[in-house]
């Protein structure tokens, strides 16, 4: 490709995948969501160039990093940074700092290599052909209630942050999102003023990004905990329900029983028994 095609190619740096659109068909599209097999499902479906994202620390099942095996089954280049090298959920930091941990065969193909940096992944990733348009089956966000304790009200599973209602206010909030901050910003901490709310810690990582939501919650008089990556796939609310194992917590949720350690469920379902009325 010559230098004027390659000047020509968009690049599209966005801190979650979510805001990814039909517009950006052909660019290559660095965004700092995890890796995970949503991420893949959007990507592929926008018809982009290449993408980069975080790789969320791997986790439980590799679901950190999902994304490398289903991109490249559509033949879309797609690479990770490392968790330890720039701040999940801020994509400013990811271009700045991030180094790649890992890329699909399609990305090799195309010189990317663990250990090159974000900036030299993208510039490589520009010079890549455009993909034909792909129609990939459904990989679809989930919101379920699960009852923990007869005669409570049910928790909120949500696969993502995103899927979270104005009428979750008051309720307990599961979700399978990273724990850190979109963008840095506090106030993106969580939509709505739900009593409880859990995330996965994608692997702590630098700056402990993967826990960035916890402190502002609990300005925010709302209880929140991580989930060890290891225990719980990212991405999936269920699984940080019935899997996760808290791995950090802020004051508010202290006070509620959480400890790093402690099942999620059971210091739940012991809180609900405590509060039943």
């Amino acid at each position: 490709m010559d230098e004027q095609a390659l000047a020509a190619v968009e690049i599209r740096a966005i801190n979650s995948i979510n805001h990814i659109s039909e517009s950006d068909r052909g660019a290559v599209v660095v965004a700092s969501s995890h890796g995970g097999l949503y991420s893949a499902y959007k990507a592929v479906t926008a018809g982009v160039r290449a993408v980069i994202l975080s790789d969320a620390g791997g986790g439980l099942e590799d679901a950190g990093i999902a994304s490398l095996e289903f991109c490249g089954s559509y033949g879309i280049p797609a690479a990770v940074v490392s968790h330890m090298s720039a701040r999940i959920g801020d994509v400013a930091d990811m271009r700045a700092r991030g180094i790649i941990s890992k890329a699909n065969a399609a990305a090799g193909a195309l010189g990317i290599v663990a250990g090159m940096t974000c900036s030299q992944a993208i510039s490589l990733f520009a010079a890549a052909p455009p993909t034909a348009p792909a129609t990939p089956g459904e990989v679809a966000e989930t919101r379920h209630e699960e009852l923990l304790v007869e005669g409570t009200a049910p928790v909120i599973c949500i696969d993502s942050a995103s899927l979270i209602r104005d009428e979750d206010a008051g309720r307990i909030v599961i979700t399978g999102s990273h724990g850190g901050l979109i963008g840095g910003d506090p106030a993106k901490a969580i939509n709505v003023a739900c009593a409880f709310a859990a995330f996965n810690d994608a692997g702590v990582g630098i700056d402990e990004a993967g826990t960035g939501r916890l402190k502002p919650l609990d300005e925010r008089g709302i209880a929140a905990v991580t989930v060890g990556h290891m225990s719980a796939r990212i991405g999936d609310g269920r699984s940080t329900l019935r899997q996760g194992i808290i791995t950090h917590a802020n004051a508010a949720a202290i006070a509620m029983g959480a400890r790093p350690g402690v099942a999620l469920s059971e210091m739940l379902s012991a809180w609900l028994v405590a509060n039943r009325n």
